[in-house]
């Protein structure tokens, strides 16, 4: 028999109402991130999405190697970050603002963020945003919030895109299949939305590999 310290921890209930951990355990919070992104579309033609993100802890709090003293439910990261493009989804400029950091060097940390100005953002963005400022090229509180950018600034230009024809391969395939879970090629959106191009599960070529 396994002992129960050798036991798996048991996995967190969702809630089918509001897909939210299981209360029946109590919980002690020990950190709180928020990451907020916004979209918008300028009057000169190009976009810009605003990222910012906050770190908070419920408890005082000093910095290994640090002299700043944060009070509990006071920022520890307070970092935002705007991305320019345009309508063929070309980075043409990047700021950054650093609110709050634990350590003075955090402030220059988003002096190389204009290096990926020209990327255009595309499949491989994380790839080669961490290529350009990884590591101790930047901060990397203010170089994570350009990942998610990415997929943001999509969600972004879809009122465009839906006047526009569907995307499609050499073959005629539309490219949005089996770009996730739910354009799965064997899923109910493809054949809602391509019936041409269904594959049920099992079937040759059917299912996601």
């Amino acid at each position: 028999m396994t002992a129960a310290s050798d036991a798996p921890p048991a996995r967190p209930a969702l809630h089918d109402d509001a897909a939210q951990p299981s209360a029946t355990l109590a919980r002690t919070t020990l950190h709180q991130r928020t990451i907020v992104m916004t979209g918008y579309a300028r009057e000169d033609g190009l976009f810009e999405i605003e990222g910012r993100v906050t770190d908070t802890k419920p408890h005082e709090f000093t910095p290994p190697g640090g002299n700043r003293h944060v009070r509990a439910g006071e920022p520890l990261h307070d970092m935002s970050v705007c991305m320019v493009f345009d309508a063929g989804l070309v980075v043409r400029d990047v700021a950054y603002v650093t609110h709050s950091s634990p350590y003075p060097a955090c402030q220059r940390g988003g002096e190389s963020l204009r290096d990926i100005c020209g990327l255009r953002i595309a499949a491989g963005w994380s790839a080669e945003v961490k290529r350009r400022l990884g590591g101790a090229r930047s901060c990397t509180h203010l170089m994570e919030l350009l990942l998610p950018m990415a997929t943001t600034a999509m969600q972004s230009m879809s009122v465009f895109n839906l006047q526009n024809p569907t995307p499609r391969d050499a073959a005629g395939r539309p490219t949005k299949i089996d770009s996730c879970f739910a354009y799965a090629r064997d899923g109910e959106v493809v054949l809602r939305r391509w019936p041409e191009f269904h594959r049920p599960l099992g079937e040759d070529g059917g299912g996601v590999t």
